[in-house]
Order: structure tokens, then C-alpha cells, then sequence
């Protein structure tokens, strides 16, 4: 590794390990901690998935900024504190630089996710549901650094689909013209989010765990630049009704109109306002899906690492 790169980095001993012995090695986000779920569930949630992860035989990496130092792989100790600190920096790619400059606390997106688990060298990073097109983006452009990140980091994401607040049709647009995989495990639909179908045909479709593998071994091989999208229905046991989280979301984009909410704090201010409009239902849901994704990237990375 680059010293310049590895003064910067803190690679957590189990992770350091794995990625040694070419083991299958999972990144998780950090948002979803400090700014996605209320202490103590945030923490909890965390702590669940990286044991679901360890059971399927592979390594969970979660990646956040603290003191300065981007941590590859968290400790207790370190879950606990960005769990319960209040103005954790959200950080995207345009963020990471100055917040590790500053030796500040950030809790990583997507995108920084990516670019993270891409220095370590994990090619598998699990996540609820990617950013990208809002609603109205003809208007203000505001459009998710996530999707530009999976068109550059070789790293694939698997996800729930998009966050339903978004423009879907846009964004599945905007990452074919960027040359993005979008990938329907086990389904021909585009799931969004809280739901399994958002109405939209997936772009491609693969029905195993070793097809996903073997699609992601062909872009190492060819050199590709990009990552991939995984889009994994969250389980019918938790998906919500299509119309009425259409109606909820509707609502809490009036919300957010009215309340003057705009850029990075839409996301969190809309999930949050998506829990209460749904008395906490939503926020069930996120943990569940979350959770399926987390074993499919497990199961997908150990599958690539036999491969590798």
C-alpha cells in the first residue's frame, strides 16, 4: 500500500487478516448509524448485521472516519461512540478530504464507502438502498455522488434498490448511460426500498449468488473502472404496500418543502419523517432489508474470493 495512503488508514486486525489470506471481506456503511436510526437501534442494527455477515463466513468491515483516521472495521468502542455522538459529519467524496485533514468524525455514505472499501481493497459493500435522482432534479440537479462513484470505484454494492423518496425512472437512466450494472437478484423487477417492486423492469437479472460472482470476477478481469448494483427485494415478510408508502412519501416531501430542507439533510430528515408517518413501521422494514443485504453480499463475496 502507498504510504502516503496507509498513514491515513486503520484497518481493523480481523479485516486486515482476511484481506491477507484473500478471505471474503464485506464493507458496511456508516450512515446508517449516525444519521439513518435513533440510538440504541442504530448500534444494535450494526452489531446484528456484522454477526450475520461473521455466520456466513465472511468478514464485515465497517468503514467510518473518526479522529482523522478512515477505521476499515470498527471496534465496540468505536460503534458505541458514533453511535451516540450528536453532528457526526456526513461524508461524501467532496467531504472525506477535509473532515480527515481536520482529524474530524465523519460517518461515511455510499459513495465514501466505495471509495474507502476500494483503498482497502473489499469489493463487496452492503448497504439498505443507494442515493441518486431526486425528484425534481430537472430543476435543482440534485443528484446522488453515488451514482457517479459506482460509474469509476470497482466496488459492488448490494442494496435494496434505490430509496424510494427518489426519481427511480431518472436514476436507473442516469446509471445506464454511466455504464452501471443493475442486477435483479432472483427478480425482473427494480425493487424500491421499503418495497419489492417499484414498477420498473431491472435492467439484468441473475439467479444465483455465482452468476453475481462470476459477473463481478469478468469486471476485474477486463479492467473495468465501475462497481455494480445488486438490487435485492427486502423480504415479503417486511415490504410495505406500494400505494400507501407512495402517499407517505408524498407527505414527506411536502414536509420537507415547507420545513426548507434541502441537499445532503433531505435524505435523513425524509427517512425519519417516513418513521413517524408510518408509526415506526418503515423503520422495521429498513432493518430488515438491511439485514437480507448483508447476507447476500456475504455470500456473494465468498464466492468471489474463490474466484480471485
Amino acid at each position: 500500500m502507498n504510504p502516503k495512503l496507509e498513514k491515513h488508514l486503520n484497518i481493523a486486525p480481523e479485516v486486515a487478516k482476511a484481506l491477507a489470506e484473500g478471505k471474503a471481506v464485506v464493507a458496511l456503511e456508516s450512515t446508517i448509524i449516525a444519521h439513518g436510526m435513533p440510538y440504541p437501534k442504530n448500534v444494535e442494527t450494526a452489531r446484528e448485521v456484522e454477526d450475520l455477515i461473521r455466520a456466513q463466513g465472511a468478514v464485515p468491515a465497517t468503514i467510518a472516519v473518526l479522529d482523522g483516521v478512515i477505521r476499515i472495521g470498527l471496534d465496540e468502542a468505536a460503534l458505541e461512540k458514533l453511535g451516540k455522538a450528536e453532528n457526526v459529519a456526513k461524508l461524501s467524496r467532496r467531504d472525506l478530504p477535509l473532515i480527515v485533514a481536520q482529524k474530524g468524525d465523519g460517518a461515511t455514505t455510499v459513495a465514501a464507502t466505495m471509495i474507502c472499501a476500494a483503498m482497502a481493497g473489499i469489493s463487496v459493500f452492503a448497504t439498505g438502498g443507494i442515493g441518486g435522482v431526486h425528484k425534481g432534479a430537472e430543476n435543482d440537479f440534485d443528484i446522488s455522488a453515488d451514482l457517479e462513484e459506482l460509474a469509476k470505484t470497482p466496488v459492488a454494492v448490494v442494496c435494496a434498490g434505490a430509496k424510494s423518496i427518489l426519481d427511480l425512472p431518472k436514476t436507473l437512466e442516469f446509471l445506464e448511460t454511466r455504464g452501471v450494472p443493475v442486477v435483479g437478484y432472483q427478480t425482473k423487477q427494480f425493487p424500491a426500498f421499503y418495497c419489492r417492486d417499484s414498477g420498473l423492469d431491472a435492467p439484468l437479472t441473475a439467479q444465483s449468488v455465482s452468476e453475481i460472482a462470476g459477473m463481478l470476477a469478468v469486471q476485474q478481469d477486463l479492467g473495468y473502472q465501475g462497481g455494480a448494483v445488486v438490487a435485492n427485494p427486502i423480504p415479503e415478510s417486511h415490504a410495505m404496500d406500494k400505494a400507501e408508502m407512495d402517499n407517505v412519501i408524498a407527505s414527506a416531501l411536502n414536509s420537507a418543502t415547507k420545513d426548507g430542507v434541502f441537499g445532503k439533510a433531505i435524505t435523513p430528515y425524509l427517512l425519519g419523517k417516513i418513521v413517524e408517518l408510518t408509526e415506526g413501521r418503515s423503520l422495521e422494514s429498513n432493518i430488515a432489508l438491511v439485514k437480507n443485504n448483508a447476507v447476500l453480499a456475504a455470500n456473494i463475496a465468498k464466492d468471489l474470493s474463490a474466484l480471485n
